[in-house]
């Protein structure tokens, strides 16, 4: 099989947050740097090529976010600083909820609740710059899959993001994304196609890409993730959710129950391809997250790496052209051979 071009920035590791919020103490963050370096090294050692994008401008990332959180994100880590006796990181404490949000504030400490929908999204002094970067990542799958990068059948590229992107709306950060990397890959190819499919299969629902989506009805968005009744984010993923105005019924969840295992995870995934099938998609895009692996530390689901090479293969047998985004994964000695088993399933090498 050919070799596949992990899309990758060497700028990530410059993103490294201090402090992080978990269960009322702060702890140290398990979005490090050896993620991304992880994942490379096991791609490459699979025989993958890496590659950097090229700068495509603020407009695809724009074609998703507001203006005015671009702005917060690029200026809040220096009018943060300004504060007296300031943290190093902007540090969210102030939000507006349940009825609470009639004005945009001036201040940064306000700004910063009204972008951020939790506690785990602490902005450093270069996670803005390494966001973008990130985002190029996907914008540069999308143009390779356009102009038809080969890969074992239908055009396949995969971009290692680091920070994710999923939890990330329009206007609003959180779960330790800023920019949606899968929206804007969806959003780029959508400039030359005409109906794109989102499967999003990391252990979290995508909250965010749901949220941008949700009112469409030219991005089909499905995503498997842990029932969140009682896990990370709480507030969305659940089966009732389905859409609204021309977005109603092309937006499908497929919460699963606590610790699901490979049969449970295929089985739903088996729905979710049928859905995608049905809705004749010209692309999909894949948030390839592989904490659900079952030996994350967020344990949440009980997925093998056959698991995720079968995941992979599954969706290779779609016969889309093929975007791939890689959102979360968190115990660094794993990771790598996750994201490695659901790409060797992908590209082909190994069958259904």
């Amino acid at each position: 099989m050919p070799a596949m071009q992990v899309l990758h920035s060497p700028l990530q590791r410059r993103h490294h947050v201090k402090n992080f919020m978990r269960h009322g103490r702060f702890v140290e963050g398990r979005d490090t740097p050896r993620r991304a370096d992880n994942v490379l090294a096991a791609l490459l050692a699979d025989g993958h090529m890496a590659s950097e994008a090229p700068w495509h401008g603020m407009a695809p990332i724009a074609a998703i976010h507001t203006a005015e959180y671009l702005r917060f994100l690029e200026t809040a880590w220096a009018e943060w600083r300004k504060i007296p006796n300031a943290g190093e990181e902007v540090y969210p404490y102030v939000f507006p909820v349940r009825g609470m949000q009639h004005g945009y504030p001036k201040s940064v400490i306000g700004q910063a609740g009204y972008h951020m929908h939790d506690l785990w999204v602490p902005l450093g002094e270069h996670s803005f710059q390494v966001a973008v970067a990130s985002a190029h990542l996907a914008v540069e799958a999308a143009e390779r899959v356009l102009a038809g990068e080969p890969m074992a059948g239908a055009p396949m590229a995969y971009a290692l993001c680091r920070p994710s992107g999923h939890h990330a709306y329009t206007d609003m950060g959180g779960g330790q994304c800023f920019l949606n990397n899968a929206a804007i890959a969806a959003q780029h190819l959508r400039r030359k196609l005409g109906r794109i499919a989102i499967v999003d299969f990391d252990v979290h629902h995508g909250n965010g890409t749901q949220g941008i989506f949700y009112a469409r009805n030219d991005v089909l968005f499905v995503s498997l993730h842990r029932d969140p009744t009682d896990y990370h984010p709480f507030f969305t993923g659940y089966a009732n959710e389905r859409g609204e105005g021309t977005g109603l019924g092309y937006n499908l969840n497929l919460p699963l129950p606590a610790h699901s295992a490979d049969p449970v995870v295929l089985d739903a995934l088996e729905e979710a391809c049928t859905r995608i099938a049905a809705y004749g998609p010209d692309a999909l895009v894949v948030s390839l997250g592989v904490d659900g692996h079952e030996h994350d530390p967020t344990d949440g689901l009980k997925i093998t790496h056959e698991g995720f090479r079968r995941i992979g293969a599954r969706l290779r047998a779609l016969g889309l052209p093929t975007v791939l985004v890689q959102e979360g994964g968190y115990n660094v000695d794993t990771i790598g051979t996750c994201v490695a088993s659901a790409v060797a399933g992908f590209d082909g090498r190994e069958s259904l």
